[in-house]
């Protein structure tokens, strides 16, 4: 599989702003705004993506609400497949499917078109958001994948942050690859 090189990780990781504090004290926020408004940033990165995915045989590619849009829904045209948008419960206009997950305090629900994957026989799906931290989105997206009667084959964050244990519990699940660790 297609890896980054040194100089491209460089450049990667060199756009990404760190915001202290929020959105609560003792948090280090990692904004990829910087990265999307850097077009040799940006670049690299869906470059990157394309190189990796293109001879992988994905049929859609689902992003996660709502920063995971931007890069799957670019990786898609990309790769002339169709993209899926997984969201927050209650903003999909048709018929849905969803999956709930717990939060630190409480749960959250996310949800996708009944028909997202246009009733393709174990459509092969890459998942794909900005950031793997604690899991608990990114697991449910999976398992929804899985409830529609797709495959989720990979997972894909632009920022993975291995100290927590989001991506080793997501591993149990699907293969699972980042272009920057944060340890």
């Amino acid at each position: 599989m297609i890896t980054l090189s040194k100089k491209e990780k460089e450049i990667i990781q060199n756009s990404i702003r760190d915001v202290h504090d929020f959105p609560k004290p003792g948090i280090v926020f990692k904004d990829i705004t910087t990265l999307l408004n850097d077009a040799e940033a940006f670049g690299v990165t869906m470059n990157h993506l394309y190189q990796r995915y293109k001879d992988m045989g994905l049929d859609f590619i689902a992003g996660i609400d709502a920063r995971g849009f931007i890069f799957g829904a670019s990786l898609a045209q990309m790769l002339g497949i169709g993209f899926v948008p997984v969201r927050k419960k209650g903003k999909l206009p048709y018929t849905t499917i969803s999956q709930k997950y717990s939060l630190e305090y409480g749960f959250d629900e996310i949800e996708i078109h009944i028909d997202a994957f246009r009733e393709k026989k174990d459509a092969k799906v890459l998942l794909i958001d900005d950031l793997i931290a604690t899991g608990g989105t990114a697991n449910a997206a999976a398992e929804l994948i899985e409830k529609a009667g797709a495959k989720c084959v990979e997972a894909c964050f632009i920022i993975g942050l291995e100290f927590l244990e989001g991506i080793d519990k997501l591993k149990e699940k699907t293969d699972v690859y980042y272009l920057i660790g944060v340890n």
